[in-house]
């Protein structure tokens, strides 16, 4: 223990039990949830359009809540702690404003979807419907690379961090934290994702907020903000930070902090548009509440890594004298923090071997439910943008099935296997969150134009994709320039990453706009409009699918079946489509947009810009101000995400449960 060595605090065994154990349970949990919806609700998950979609008719809360689990990746403790760790104050903030500005900004998309093309299961079927082929190959190649980035920096660091707390071989954790996963998603499809969100998030939560309290109440280390205060002058006096003023932890006037705000808020919009899994959840949501949904998620999860981040962060700087520190009397090393261990670190200063298994125990939350996110969202875009456009246009809704439980194990053993190769090359966490803005920047602003700007033609989406080219090359020229190589740590370094994210995102956009301007399409998105339900129901004979190339992809129900009793999950998700269209008005997309606008400017620049371009120091009193607004966002987080989604569900709770209880008494 100590000298550099961050010793594991428990056995090999709790790491395959949390890995192995919650993972069976999970899968068991589901199934049981599974047959119960199956037998005493409308909705089936052994149906099509309910695993892919849930039906279109997910409510708002939990909605919010599957945003906030699928957003909030073992990166999003481990890296936020991380920057507030590096830069102090201020890095809580910022890591927030990057990843909420991007959700909060979906609600404009996710009211466009339901508007112009609520049938879709994949914002690749959007972009197949208005542009063609060569524009759904280049997307589908961003969405995958997406998607396989996404995956690495949850396993990555996931891994890495229950490795560091256990002992547990980090391949073995690598491999076997999917399984679960894998299990539970093909049980229940897209709203098992939700359920297990709303537990995942649930338990996130409390965990917190136990980290919270020890901190600034209970711990005989730290005990109050007034006490963090002051470990962290002393903090600053031993070990500065460079760029910020004076050296303190407590300033947002920090040149290293703004270069990373401005690096992950590339990283955090690329991650969200280009992310099938945020799609899928604007498709699943009722149509009424996507607005709300999409922005009660942003915010709520803001709290995490505003909260947390800072929590830890902040923690682990202040105790690092502590000899109740894992590496005392050094510092976290470069590699260490680069894995993701700052809030493992602080979680054992402060709570020892209880600190270890809440950090076990959030880590797997966080790793398995945005990770059921994205097996989820991969699958459909192979069931429904691979095998169905290019490979049988007219399979049946059954086969379409039988694939994606096929997509589903086939993406979670690659992404195993691709992060084994990533550990065996010494990539960590580190490398590939910076590293992500630089090739998945350029197709951004396009993508969100597709379903938002008429004018957008076909050839300035392709050219678009230059950016990424174009980045590639600043990254490196930057790197070479700057730091006289190009090695892996310099070229994740903050200038080299700085100038790939803002060419590739910055070039992107400037091309597709021009060259639209120059030569402008005049949609009217009837294409788009025209993309309908992939019709089954239990016992009734497959829709065939129309010729390929056409964008109507399945018929509607019969005149008697719209006039029958139909319990099924396409009736259901069809009523959803019509509904969208008399309901939802092209205002909705415009309040959106300028409720967005305006959140955005407050957290975004109203609250930080002024706090970094002075030079203040947080006072003790500011300071505890600052903490105790934490804690009643993470509250109030807390109550969309937990208790919302109950309110909101008590009809097929109740439903369920008369249902149970009449079974039992026969």
């Amino acid at each position: 223990m100590g000298n550099g060595v961050f010793d594991a605090y428990l056995p090999q065994s709790s790491g395959y039990a949390i890995i192995l154990g919650g993972g069976s349970g999970f899968a068991v949990f589901m199934l049981v949830l599974s047959w119960l919806q199956a037998k005493f609700t409308e909705t089936s998950p052994f149906e099509n359009e309910e695993f892919s979609s849930a039906s279109r008719s997910v409510k708002p809360g939990l909605v919010c809540s599957g945003i906030v689990s699928a957003w909030t990746w073992s990166a999003t403790l481990m890296v936020s702690s991380l920057v507030v760790y590096q830069f102090g104050v201020s890095g809580g903030w910022w890591y927030g404003v990057c990843g909420t500005v991007s959700i909060i900004f979906f609600s404009v998309i996710a009211s466009a979807v339901k508007q112009n093309a609520n049938g879709a299961r994949t914002f690749l079927e959007i972009v197949k419907a208005r542009f063609g082929t060569p524009a759904h190959i280049m997307f589908l190649f961003y969405a995958i690379f997406t998607s396989l980035m996404v995956s690495a920096i949850l396993l990555l660091g996931g891994s890495a961090s229950i490795s560091a707390l256990t002992g547990m071989d980090i391949r073995a954790a690598t491999m076997l934290l999917p399984v679960g996963v894998i299990a539970f998603v093909i049980v229940g499809g897209l709203r098992s994702t939700f359920v297990s969100d709303y537990a995942h998030t649930t338990i996130v939560f409390i965990i917190i907020w136990l980290f919270v309290y020890t901190v600034y109440g209970s711990s005989d280390k730290i005990g109050s903000p007034a006490a963090l205060h002051k470990l962290l002058i002393k903090a600053a006096e031993i070990d500065p930070v460079p760029g910020n003023w004076e050296g303190s932890y407590l300033t947002f006037h920090s040149k290293s902090a703004f270069i990373y705000a401005a690096i992950s808020c590339v990283l955090g919009t690329a991650t969200v548009f280009l992310d099938q899994s945020y799609w899928q959840r604007a498709i699943a949501s009722n149509p009424n509440g996507t607005t709300k949904a999409y922005i009660m998620g942003g915010l709520s999860w803001f709290s995490v890594p505003f909260s947390f981040g800072t929590t830890m962060g902040l923690s682990a700087r202040a105790l690092q004298a502590d000899p109740s520190f894992p590496t005392y009397p050094q510092p976290l090393s470069s590699a260490q923090q680069g894995a993701g261990l700052v809030a493992p670190a602080a979680a054992v200063a402060l709570l020892g071997r209880s600190g270890a298994i809440a950090m076990l125990i959030i880590t797997y939350m966080a790793v398995t439910s945005a990770c059921s996110a994205q097996l989820i969202s991969v699958s459909s875009i192979f069931t429904y943008d691979v095998y169905r456009t290019y490979w049988r246009p007219k399979a049946t809704a059954k086969e379409l099935l039988r694939v994606a439980h096929l997509g589903v194990a086939a993406w979670g053993i690659w992404i195993s296997v691709w992060c084994v190769i990533l550990n065996a090359g010494n990539v960590d966490m580190n490398f590939i969150y910076y590293f992500c803005g630089t090739i998945i920047g350029a197709p951004v602003i396009p993508v969100m134009l597709v379903v938002l700007w008429p004018k957008l033609s076909n050839v300035a989406v392709l050219a678009s994709s230059g950016g990424t080219l174009l980045a590639l090359i600043a990254w490196l020229v930057t790197c070479r320039y700057f730091y006289g190589a190009l090695t892996v740590d310099l070229l994740v370094a903050n200038y080299s990453s700085l100038a790939g994210s803002l060419t590739s995102m910055g070039s992107g956009a400037i091309i597709a706009v021009v060259v639209s301007l120059i030569k402008p399409d005049d949609y009217d998105f009837t294409g788009t409009r025209s993309i309908k339900l992939i019709k089954k129901t239990e016992g009734e004979a497959e829709d065939e699918e129309s010729a390929p190339g056409t964008q109507v992809v399945t018929v509607d129900a019969t005149e008697d079946e719209k006039k029958a009793p139909d319990s099924s999950a396409s009736s259901i998700a069809q009523s959803q489509a019509d509904a969208a269209d008399k309901t939802l008005v092209p205002a909705d997309a415009k309040r959106a947009f300028w409720l967005s606008t305006i959140l955005i400017l407050i957290i975004a620049v109203v609250i930080p810009i002024p706090l970094g371009a002075s030079t203040y120091v947080f006072s003790p009193r500011f300071f505890t101000g600052w903490i105790v607004v934490s804690m009643i966002w993470s509250f109030a987080a807390g109550f969309c995400c937990i208790v919302l989604p109950v309110y909101e569900s008590r009809a097929a709770l109740k439903q369920i449960i008369f249902g149970v209880l009449r079974m039992g008494r026969r």
